[in-house]
């Protein structure tokens, strides 16, 4: 493979988004807990645009005899599947869930978490570079849920992770993105699609990360959440999107006064003879 079809978060140009080698359209990607039931899950999933959809395992009944468990309803809608590593506090039981994953769902890609507390649901950093490096030598495309610190960041990128997902905030806080500089300083050193995952409480949160450079965000507590979750999910589309027009527009400096933006040749000035 060379360097042109590497997946980056750099902008190509064409705007789409490469994860893992793989193309999509959205940038929004969307969670499949907390939901009322499935078909609201459903119906915010189609609103939202996604393609992606994470799912933990220890959530799917793979051997339900009615053919309709959530699995089967999100493969019928065509949504690719990013299975995930969710409650586990261990580099070995992050390990087993993966292979469980890729068996099970046949994937290889997974989105990895490993927890260090249940205060704060914060990732283990040192457990998070130890389970990544072993997935990695076992085929898997990792995407690990890290905490926003570029340091770590730039490590999982060398490791070969093939995304980086910081948090915005605490797992269902809805406090959104606390800290948009640490966000800028990880896109400044990792080329590799940055996603803000964790924290995100509504539209607006998603139209900040995506102006701070991330490539795309994933949401579920403030979508499944909502009064209307269907509607936040259309106003989580089009946070996304105008986050990232905005972005690839490029804003203009802050400044500390004020600059007019008409022209000041040719005013009537009363106080001139």
């Amino acid at each position: 493979m060379n360097d042109d079809d590497k997946d980056s978060g750099k902008d190509s140009g064409n705007d789409i988004l490469k994860i893992g080698g793989e193309d999509y359209r959205s940038r929004l990607i969307v969670g499949s807990a907390r939901y009322p039931n499935h078909q609201v899950l459903l119906e915010a999933l189609r609103a939202s645009g996604t393609e992606l959809v994470t799912v933990a395992l220890r959530r799917v009944n793979l051997d339900d005899p009615t053919g309709e468990n959530m699995l089967s309803l999100l493969r019928r809608e065509n949504f690719r599947l990013l299975p995930n590593t969710a409650g586990c506090y261990t580099v070995r039981d992050a390990v087993l869930t993966a292979e469980l994953a890729r068996e099970a769902l046949g994937t290889d890609l997974i989105k990895l978490e490993i927890i260090a507390d249940e205060d704060t649901l914060y990732p283990d950093a040192e457990k998070l570079l130890e389970a990544a490096r072993i997935l990695v030598d076992k085929g898997f495309r990792v995407m690990p849920y890290s905490i926003d610190d570029p340091i770590t960041c730039k490590r999982l990128e060398d490791i070969g992770c093939v995304a980086v997902m910081p948090l915005g905030s605490p797992i269902g806080s809805g406090m959104g993105v606390l800290n948009p500089y640490n966000l800028r300083l990880i896109r400044d050193k990792v080329t590799l699609p940055l996603i803000v995952d964790a924290g995100i409480g509504t539209a607006s949160d998603v139209a900040i990360a995506m102006e701070a450079g991330c490539d795309a965000v994933l949401v579920d507590t403030a979508i499944a959440k909502a009064r209307e979750p269907v509607l936040m999910a259309e106003a989580m589309r089009a946070a996304c999107e105008a986050g990232r027009k905005a972005f690839r527009a490029g804003r203009i400096p802050r400044k500390q006064f004020a600059e007019a933006s008409s022209p000041t040749e040719g005013v009537v000035r009363s106080d001139i003879d």
